[in-house]
């Protein structure tokens, strides 16, 4: 892979600035998403009903509509998963699981005339919803408060700020492209964040190491030392968020359903965690180191 090897130094720390400026207004307007229009919660989080039909031949997803718009859940979600198989999702719905069983199955072979089965049939209640959207954000926040503790042992606090900073940007700018694209946000969404966390803080311990490594016998000034180190991983940290990136494109084409809006949360949180552990987690280290000074 000679194509990586830059022929000079590339001073991504000179561009430290012009990046952190960037970097703070998509965070603000992701923020700004996140209060204006929010994430469109789904049925873990805000209560309702989930069906899994499965068919013994092929039904069209416009059939299926009209078969549910007569049971009065006009207001369903219907994704495909499997083969002549839909999983069915609706948020409002006051009937008895019985109640909506029999009634759906009643208008399936009144209208559809296709033999079929109703594999699942659950109802998640707001309360419940909302307890699994309060652990989901004690998750994040336990997961952040561990790794602050672990990098600050491991290496220095100084480098452990600059992580945990770096992780919630991340965050931050993937949720905000979640939520302008649309998609529903449930508990795989918040599994893929944690998987992003996971990620992003590799790459950024992959650096630290090699910071540290040359701390020890390199006598020069921390700016320069760092984009050396930055420069001599880079070669890694491209080939490795490469043949992820490959991996997960080909959920996201392929896939269906959860699985896509899975793929798509991943897309965008490796292209961000390389970024930030580039042009954020070690940059801030400079600028904390340089507050200490004066």
């Amino acid at each position: 892979m000679f194509f990586l090897r830059p022929s000079k130094e590339i001073d991504f720390v000179g561009k430290k600035t012009i990046a952190l400026a960037i970097s703070l207004i998509c965070v603000a307007l992701s923020i700004f998403l996140l209060i204006i229009k929010g994430p469109n919660y789904g049925i873990d989080f805000v209560g309702g009903t989930i069906i899994d039909v499965k068919f013994e031949k092929g039904v069209s997803l416009e059939a299926l509509r009209v078969v549910l718009d007569s049971t009065g859940l006009k207001d369903a979600i219907i994704q495909p998963s499997g083969k002549n198989e839909y999983l069915i999702r609706t948020k409002a719905s006051s009937e008895a699981l019985e109640g909506i069983r029999r009634s759906l199955e009643s208008k399936l072979e009144e209208i559809l005339k296709e033999k079929f089965e109703v594999r699942q049939l659950e109802m998640v209640g707001p309360k419940v919803g909302k307890d699994l959207k309060n652990k989901g954000l004690k998750a994040m926040v336990f997961v952040l408060i561990g790794l602050l503790l672990y990098i600050s042992w491991r290496f220095e606090f100084r480098f452990a700020i600059g992580a945990i900073l770096a992780l919630i940007h991340d965050v931050l700018i993937t949720l905000g492209a979640f939520t302008l694209s649309g998609r529903e946000f449930n508990l795989p969404i918040v599994a893929a964040l944690l998987a992003i966390l996971g990620y992003s803080l590799n790459d950024t311990i992959v650096v630290y190491d090699r910071i540290r490594e040359n701390m020890k016998k390199i006598e020069e000034s921390l700016e320069r030392l760092i984009n050396r180190s930055i420069n001599e991983v880079l070669r890694r940290t491209i080939l490795t968020s490469f043949t992820t990136i490959i991996a997960v494109l080909m959920l996201f084409i392929f896939g269906a359903g959860v699985v896509k809006d899975f793929s798509f949360t991943l897309i965008i949180g490796i292209i961000v965690g390389t970024y930030s552990s580039i042009y954020i987690a070690s940059p801030i280290v400079i600028f904390l180191e340089k507050g200490k000074r004066k």
